[in-house]
Order: C-alpha cells, then sequence, then structure tokens
C-alpha cells in the first residue's frame, strides 16, 4: 500500500502510488508512521529528492515527514516555497521575484520568515481550509494552478493558451483557455504575484508543452 505522503494543489496530502520529483515538509506530521496533523510550521519547503548524498528513512520517530510533489508549480501552489539551503539558487530566484512583486516595502533581514508568515495567511482560511481568490484568466500567467467554476475538485495548469489537468501522475489533458473567464486561483496570492515578476515555475515533463 503507497503511504500517505503526496501533496495535491489544494494543499492535501493523499495516497498514491505515483513518484514525485521533489519532496518537501511541513514539520513532524507523523506518529508511529502514520499522518497525523496536516501542518505543524509555518516553513513549507521544497527540496531536491538528492542532497549531498544525505539518506533519511521515511516518516523516522521525531523526524520531519518527508512529503512529496509532482513538480515545483504543484508545491507552489499547495503553498510551499523553494528550500533556502538544498534548492539555495531556486530560493534566491523566488526571492528576487518576491521583493520586485513588492517595490515599496524595506527589504528584511530575515526574508525567509517574511515570505514563511505571508504564505501561510495567503494559503489557509480561519478554519485550515484551503484559501483561494477570484481572478480573470487574463491577468494570471504560466504555472499558476487554477479552478474552473463548477469544478471544485479539479486543478487546472495555466499554460499558455491551454488549462491542463493535473493528476498525481502527470497533465493528462488540456483545455482550451477561454478569455475572460473567471475561476478560483489555488496558488497563493503571493506567489503569484512573484511568477508575475519574474519567477518561472518548474512543471512536469507531461507538461511542458501542449498535449495532443
Amino acid at each position: 500500500m503507497p503511504r500517505r505522503n503526496r501533496v495535491t494543489p489544494f494543499g492535501s496530502i493523499i495516497a498514491v502510488p505515483d513518484r514525485g520529483t521533489l519532496t518537501g515538509n511541513r514539520g513532524v506530521l507523523h506518529d508511529q508512521q502514520r499522518i497525523v496533523r496536516e501542518w505543524r510550521l509555518r516553513r513549507w519547503i521544497l527540496c531536491l529528492l538528492e542532497f549531498r548524498g544525505r539518506k533519511r528513512s521515511i516518516m523516522a520517530p521525531g523526524r520531519w515527514t518527508e512529503l512529496f510533489f509532482l513538480d515545483e508549480a504543484t508545491g507552489l501552489a499547495a503553498g510551499h516555497r523553494p528550500c533556502a539551503e538544498c534548492q539555495r539558487g531556486r530560493f534566491e530566484l523566488f526571492q528576487d521575484a518576491w521583493a520586485r512583486a513588492r517595490p515599496g516595502e524595506q527589504p528584511s533581514r530575515r526574508p525567509a520568515v517574511e515570505i514563511d508568515d505571508r504564505l501561510h495567511a495567503d494559503r489557509l482560511g480561519p478554519a485550515g481550509e484551503k484559501r483561494t481568490y477570484l481572478e480573470s484568466l487574463d491577468e494570471l500567467p504560466d504555472g499558476v494552478l487554477v479552478m474552473l467554476e463548477g469544478q471544485r475538485k479539479r486543478a487546472l495548469l495555466i499554460q499558455g493558451d491551454w488549462l491542463l489537468v493535473w493528476s498525481p501522475g502527470g497533465y493528462q489533458e488540456r483545455l482550451p483557455r477561454e478569455k475572460g473567464s473567471v475561476v478560483s486561483v489555488l496558488t497563493p496570492r503571493s506567489t503569484v504575484a512573484a511568477i508575475q515578476a519574474g519567477f518561472v515555475p518548474v512543471v512536469h515533463p507531461s507538461g511542458s508543452s501542449p498535449l495532443g
């Protein structure tokens, strides 16, 4: 049986056999090999599957819970951001775009903490539910995940003239991107601003070009 450790664009944690291209964590979520909470820290990060030869046992007692993601776009939609250690280059690109999206703000002495606090407010509602907001498709950049009206359980990745249907194993079909459509945005508002300011999310190979 697959472990419950895969993250969807909705931020939920599911059990599927498909493997991810990134790992990451939200703190210690498990108890005796079973996830018992959705998050514990405000620092939700995305990490490389391999880094400096480090070896970990999945869900080791007292250690942070390894979560897995289809791609960076999925992790960003769920409310995570690149790790400042194993993905230092990606984090710096994200941080720079984050700053460009806020030209009037003073630089923080602890940028990672500031980003984590803002993301925490943007990704979760008062009862811990996934926070979304409405926006026109015309105003959203590639790499953002959204939902169409009446399709609350289907996540769609914006890629050029298409919306690619997300699944745990990859993007399986495409829909036309209709101008003027209003959608519910899964990717946190502050992350969308960073993408609009130049950060380009890495997408799973199945979504790197429109499907035939």
